[in-house]
């Protein structure tokens, strides 16, 4: 069996796969893209290989390793084409699409061609810089210095990069870059373009070069929001088989895909994902996107995978499948949380039935101790402004998102802590509770002397919602809430969580 690459795709076309690659020599070296990794090519590579086979384009990606160790090597080796399978249920279907990606031109090891990286920077036909860096990759090191080859950081060799190409141009305001950034933290474009002028500063480039890096190039704020499942490891060789040749680079991901870019529209232009046909949204304000998914899409799975996970339940996909778990999943989205947001209901609706259908992919096993992870932080950020935005709006609790409080309360019942993790018992068996260990000692402080009745339960709830460090405030002031967290609990630890979800609905 081969391997994937140019010779394979020009000597076979579209025998290769059902969905043909696009054609790519003739096409300029527009987008330089920091990361190499799954997600990159899964979600942004994608796009831009559906601009070029539609002729939208006619660009191709240069990856960087934006670290020492990567998939450089295997890019080059393969010509920069491998195959991405997206699979999901899309409009109650299951979809199992397989494509060949050729956006990739090449790859760059900056660590070893350091001069080849930084003549990128004196292209003429370069205009996009995109990244993905992890969280941590948009962040200032103060060890960082322009002579370094390259610099530590990833906002460093951006700023290496931008100041070589200030002065191949003599400051060219049309030379400019769209500088667009996908890491998953707040306001990225604004976060990366702060660090690269205060080390323009630090590194005395001249205020010219800082003016031109604040007037001539454009840092936006993204959001993005794909699964993408990576490498399939147990499946590569049915897999390979059935595509008939090896691909040390495939990817899986899911169907959905969604890319909010918050700038001047008239930039779209220069790369129109929506004509397309590609769920871009560009918008001069991205924050009501950014509290749809956080509320909706994280917010179902805060609010909801506590209380599956006492039920018995142990995936995502399990949740959609058991007629009490779904509907009262269904009914904390759509009657609670959506009422709270701002966009448009209908695209507020339209999303939501989006997500339940990603809950439903059967390719992706998403565990439910696995989301569980400090659930405390994130029922503050996904859960906690709905409930309190519902209450301010209706003048009343919300049912389904003052339990799933409840619910984290009793998930949270633990009586010892070993090693890091505080254990619980889920029908005789541990299972566990894994946060910051001063909310784990809270906890535990709670629920190691409880012997079942309500008073100790009213203490414990009290206990838990006076801790404003947790929530931003003391919940025991928001009206009726903490009678009725603890009526809940209790219900849960009386009767179990099956009954107390029956009477619930």
């Amino acid at each position: 069996m081969e391997n994937l690459s140019r010779k394979l795709i020009e000597e076979k076309g579209k025998a290769l796969i059902n969905i043909p690659a696009g054609p790519t020599e003739k096409y300029r070296e527009k987008v330089l893209q920091f990361g190499e990794g799954n997600f990159l090519r899964g979600f942004v590579d994608w796009m831009i290989n559906t601009l070029n086979s539609k002729g939208l384009f006619e660009g191709n990606v240069v990856v960087v390793q934006p670290i020492k160790s990567g998939l450089v090597d295997k890019i080059n080796d393969q010509g920069g084409a491998y195959t991405l399978i997206l699979r999901g249920v899309q409009n109650g279907r299951i979809v199992d699409s397989r494509e060949v990606i050729t956006a990739i031109s090449r790859g760059i090891d900056l660590y070893a061609h350091y001069a080849e990286y930084m003549k990128i920077a004196e292209s003429d036909e370069l205009r996009f810089i995109i990244s993905n860096t992890t969280e941590a990759g948009i962040s200032y090191n103060p060890e960082d210095s322009l002579q370094q080859e390259p610099p530590v950081s990833y906002p460093g060799k951006l700023t290496a990069l931008l100041y070589r190409r200030f002065k191949a141009f003599g400051g060219n305001p049309e030379k400019g870059l769209i500088i667009i950034p996908c890491e998953l933290i707040d306001r990225n474009g604004d976060n990366l373009k702060r660090i690269v002028l205060q080390l323009a500063e630090e590194w005395s480039l001249g205020e010219a070069f800082i003016k031109w890096v604040r007037e001539a190039n454009h840092f936006l704020n993204t959001l993005v929001d794909r699964i993408v499942t990576g490498y399939p490891r147990e499946e590569v060789p049915t897999l390979e088989e059935e595509l008939g040749y090896r691909d040390g680079l495939l990817d899986t991901g899911e169907i959905f895909h969604l890319w909010v870019i918050e700038g001047d529209s008239k930039l779209s232009e220069e790369i129109p994902f929506a004509k397309a046909g590609l769920n871009v949204v560009w918008t001069d304000n991205m924050k009501p996107y950014r509290d749809r998914k956080v509320r909706i899409l994280n917010g179902a799975h805060t609010m909801t995978v506590l209380a599956a996970y006492l039920y018995g339940l142990d995936t995502v996909k399990e949740c959609m499948d058991d007629k009490l778990i779904s509907t009262y999943m269904k009914k904390g989205i759509f009657d609670e949380i959506i009422p709270t947001l701002d966009l448009k209901e209908e695209e507020l609706v339209k999303f939501a039935h989006d997500v339940l259908e990603r809950f439903s992919n059967p390719f992706i096993k998403h565990y439910l101790l696995s989301i569980s992870l400090n659930s405390v932080s994130k029922f503050k950020a996904r859960v906690l402004p709905s409930l309190l935005e519902y209450i301010e709006r209706k003048g009343k609790l919300p049912e389904i998102l003052t339990f799933s409080l409840a619910s984290l309360i009793a998930f949270y019942k633990g009586k010892e802590i070993k090693d890091n993790y505080l254990s619980g018992e889920r029908k005789g068996e541990e299972y566990k509770i894994c946060d910051d260990m001063h909310i784990l000692e809270t906890f535990r402080d709670c629920w190691e002397n409880f012997n079942g009745n309500g008073k100790e339960v009213d203490a414990i709830v009290a206990r838990i919602l006076s801790k404003s460090d947790w929530w931003g405030s003391d919940l025991n002031k928001v009206p009726g809430l903490p009678e009725k967290v603890a009526e809940q609990v209790y219900s849960i630890t009386a009767n179990g969580i099956e009954a107390a979800i029956k009477k619930l609905l």
